[in-house]
């Protein structure tokens, strides 16, 4: 691979992101890390996250929203902050581009942003249940972290 000129890719270390708010309610985990794609089962269950990008000066903080059954990006916001209001914004794209005729499974971390009670507010408004997995278990939000990754190695650390 030398010789060739070739390099692998390391991955670049993570910075801690989901902090868990301790005075929470609780909320179960309506997934069970099922991610099982289902043609059937479009705008039934949802996940999001929050990443951040380093765009060159300071942080770039990415939240998304992820319909598991066709394992598509339908919401979406960026902000140079990791407060409530960007996963409420991520959240409130999602159903106002999907527009969901039921009920709607939204599930995340235990990260304060996600546990907050503008959020949970936020949710029953637009008709949305809210499931969370377990702190620091990030197959309890599998299908978010992958897009990430992905997102991350294929493109983040590859182009300013």
């Amino acid at each position: 691979m030398r010789d060739a000129g070739l390099a692998g890719r390391h991955r670049r270390r993570g910075h801690r992101t989901t902090i868990a708010d301790p005075t929470a309610a609780f909320r179960p985990d309506l997934v069970m890390r099922d991610f099982t794609a289902d043609p059937q089962a479009v705008d039934t269950r949802w996940c999001g996250d929050i990443t951040y990008i380093p765009p060159g000066q300071g942080w770039l903080y990415l939240a998304t929203v992820i319909d598991i059954a066709s394992r598509r990006v339908i919401g979406w916001a960026t902000a140079d902050h990791l407060g409530t209001s960007l996963a409420a914004d991520a959240l409130a794209t999602a159903c106002r581009q999907r527009r969901p005729a039921g009920p709607v499974i939204f599930h995340s971390d235990r990260g304060t942003q996600y546990t907050r009670h503008a959020f949970a507010r936020l949710a029953a408004t637009l008709n949305v249940r809210l499931s969370v997995g377990r702190t620091g278990v990030c197959w309890d939000n599998a299908l978010a972290e992958s897009f990430f990754a992905t997102l991350k190695t294929e493109l983040v650390t590859r182009h300013h």
